[in-house]
């Protein structure tokens, strides 16, 4: 009987502290069946923004959650001139990219919290060194086709806005 009582009591306590441990944080952007690491594919297409860098347009898909950032264009095969993927943060910081299982050469598009390019950057397919930004005020990342910044004489000082405004308005609103 004194067994049987210590682990009922020992159950009791388990049940208790798995009870009283706080709950993981659940991306509002993403559902959590959807949320989770792709391994060995690419993730679906995200929801895409249009921006605007000086007169030429883009069509980015938007990676908010953690997962999206983590994940990004790993073994994407292809992207389109006009597409790219736009990487959101909460908060400004020193940003390092890197290219593990991405197959497609791109380039990077470190940008302040204004909206505006601070650095430009070429990544290498499933190069896993990581660009660092200069800057620690780095609050967007933008990614596109290898060349496409070149290409379009879109360079630093650049500002970026969206279809719903500045990148500040369109994705944390009026601060």
């Amino acid at each position: 009987m004194t067994n049987h009582l210590c682990v009922s009591a020992a159950l009791l306590l388990q049940v208790i502290l798995v009870g009283c441990q706080k709950p993981e944080a659940v991306s509002s952007s993403t559902p959590p069946a959807q949320d989770h690491l792709y391994l060995n594919e690419a993730q679906p297409k995200l929801p895409t923004v249009k921006l605007w860098l000086g007169s030429k347009e883009l069509v980015a898909e938007v990676a908010s959650s953690s997962t999206q950032v983590a994940t990004g264009m790993m073994f994407r095969k292809e992207i389109a001139d006009y597409e790219g993927m736009l990487f959101i943060f909460a908060r400004p910081h020193q940003a390092a990219f890197y290219m593990r299982n991405t197959l497609v050469p791109l380039s990077c598009a470190y940008i302040d919290s204004e909206g505006v390019i601070l650095e430009i950057h070429d990544l290498k397919p499933l190069d896993e060194t990581p660009i660092e930004a200069a800057s620690a005020r780095v609050q967007y990342v933008l990614e596109n086709k290898q060349g496409w910044f070149a290409k379009n004489n879109i360079g630093p000082g650049t500002v970026i806005g969206t279809e719903h405004g500045s990148l500040a308005d369109t994705f944390f609103g009026a601060r």
